[in-house]
């Protein structure tokens, strides 16, 4: 049988061969190719998956595509589509570390080559030192539950691999999942609604965790490690969705009260400052990259949903001692958001402690449902922040996170057809300067993405990939295993 099978093979092989036809004298076009995705000029780091594409005018009989290596090395492709060997991709992205890869793209149609101009991808220096992605995928349908999952891609390859799913534990709603600093060994799960809670994982060992006490309102999301990987602070909130008719604006996601506190893994125990437990709604918590400050956002109360465009959030920063387990005494407004008319959230520090990059948007605490929401950087060393012109577009972008050498870092965005987020990848250097973002690669990357009826969101680097055991999981969700916390 294995010999049938290799000869099979060998034919499917010939029979590419026999398909393709040499490009010769082909009429040159003074433009650049239309593909999808748009990777002409992007950077990239050696250890992505190879840049997969589609020509846009589907009508074309076939494509060619030559890469070549601007420090030596060649590839050659044909067919209906740009479909590179992994490995022979990799061998081609390390020969050219810090150099470039130059494309030259050709089409037949009825028998007549078309040649377009050469573009070309940088191969950065910075290499991307991380297994992969984590994201949630679910559908815009805004009901709870459904057909949910967390998953994680080797972004070296195009594999995926579900972590949990809404099949495992049927009728939950899960998101929130947040590894410390792309190290999958401390790792945190939130679960909405009935039989929910916190699922604390260390080296391994799952422990879920009821957050909610008589002393606090809710029990916690939003959650951040503290880079020591004892503590974890979290926001303790209700989310509520409003709908809009006649108008091109579909949702408005808003939180009728959100705090802030600090869980010791190790005690399970809460942390609470008077300073974060006010009528203000402080929300998405992220510890500095020394863990000497919480960043966060706040916004003063307002009748929601019926005033939503008065949600304006400043960003604050307050001080943690690790030692003690104790808040500062203190609040630094680092933006106002009342005063500028803006609102500033999800505040994400990158672990060299230079950047904080955030999300601004004209009103709300959740970018993802505005058109408007861009990213943001401020140069922690000067206070000095500027627009992500590189990266932004005319529909949201947000939900962001580091790669654990700070030079990379992943969004979601909308820009497609400003339903579907999706996630984008792009580089900075120690100046602050920002590559052309670049969109995930698939390997058949238009049937993907026209076929994929889900939104990405919340998406992080883990440096391996997450051990996540779904069958504890089923039996600790459903056996109502919580262990309870305690005020310190």
């Amino acid at each position: 049988m294995k010999r049938i099978l290799d000869f099979l093979g060998v034919l499917g092989v010939l029979g590419v061969l026999g398909c393709t036809s040499k490009v010769e004298n082909p009429s040159k076009v003074d433009a650049l190719p239309e593909i999808y995705p748009d990777y002409i000029g992007v950077t990239i780091p050696v250890d992505i998956a190879p840049l997969n594409f589609n020509f846009a005018d589907e009508t074309i009989d076939a494509m060619d595509v030559v890469v070549r290596g601007s420090k030596g090395g060649e590839l050659h492709v044909q067919g209906n589509e740009a479909d590179f060997d992994v490995d022979d991709w990799h061998q081609l992205t390390k020969q050219n570390q810090g150099g470039t890869i130059t494309f030259t793209v050709s089409v037949e149609r009825d028998g007549q080559w078309k040649q377009y101009k050469d573009f070309t991808v940088s191969v950065s220096d910075y290499p991307l030192e991380e297994w992969g992605l984590t994201y949630r995928r679910i559908k815009p349908g805004y009901e709870v539950g459904g057909d949910i999952g967390i998953y994680q891609r080797d972004l070296q390859t195009f594999d995926e691999y579900a972590i949990l799913t809404e099949t495992v534990v049927p009728g939950r709603c899960f998101n929130c999942h947040t590894a410390n600093r792309t190290n999958p060994n401390r790792i945190t799960l939130q679960m909405r609604g009935e039989g929910g809670g916190t699922m604390i994982q260390k080296d391994g060992r799952q422990t879920w965790v009821e957050t909610k006490t008589d002393s606090t309102k809710a029990a916690g999301s939003y959650s951040y490690w503290h880079p020591e990987g004892d503590y974890v602070a979290l926001a303790v909130n209700s989310v509520h969705q409003s709908f809009f008719t006649g108008t091109g604006q579909r949702i408005e996601v808003y939180h009728k009260f959100s705090n802030v506190e600090v869980l010791d893994t190790r005690t399970n125990e809460l942390i609470l400052s008077p300073l974060m437990q006010t009528d203000d709604l402080e929300i998405f918590p992220a510890f500095s990259h020394d863990g000497k400050w919480i960043y966060y956002s706040t916004s003063k109360p307002c009748r929601v949903p019926a005033e939503y465009e008065k949600v304006k959030c400043s960003l604050c920063r307050i001080g943690f001692d690790a030692t003690t387990g104790r808040f500062g005494e203190t609040v630094d407004t680092l933006l106002n958001g009342p005063a500028t008319d803006k609102s500033y959230v999800l505040a994400r520090p990158s672990y060299d402690g230079r950047w904080l990059m955030y999300c601004m948007s004209s009103r709300g605490n959740f970018p993802v449902s505005q058109d408007d929401a861009d990213l943001w950087l401020m140069d922690l060393q000067t206070g000095e922040s500027r627009e992500l012109k590189e990266v932004n577009s005319g529909q949201s972008e947000s939900f962001h996170n580091w790669n654990g050498n700070s030079r990379w870092f992943v969004f979601s965005s909308k820009r497609e057809d400003g339903v579907y987020t999706k996630l984008y990848l792009a580089s900075i250097d120690g100046q602050g300067r920002v590559s052309k973002p670049f969109l995930l690669p698939q390997r058949h990357p238009r049937k993907f993405y026209r076929e994929m009826m889900d939104a990405y969101n919340c998406p992080d680097f883990t440096k391996t990939k997450v051990a996540l055991d779904a069958h504890e999981t089923y039996r600790q969700v459903f056996g109502n295993e919580r262990k309870k916390v305690k005020i310190r």
